[in-house]
């Protein structure tokens, strides 16, 4: 699976896998990648407004 892909389906970007297996564990790990992905971004976003801003 692509990345590009998988973040899609992170953010409802794109539809999910329904041969794709689900249970509680799997749910909990994906909204935990979820949630360090967008505190990845948005520390990206600012650390480019910081450096613009020079």
């Amino acid at each position: 699976m692509g990345v590009f892909k998988q973040l899609g389906e992170y953010f409802y970007l794109r539809k999910k896998d329904p041969d794709q297996p689900s249970n509680r564990e799997i749910r909990f790990m994906h909204w935990t990648n979820k949630i360090s992905l967008l505190v990845f971004i948005i520390c990206m976003i600012i650390l480019a407004v910081k450096l613009l801003r020079r």
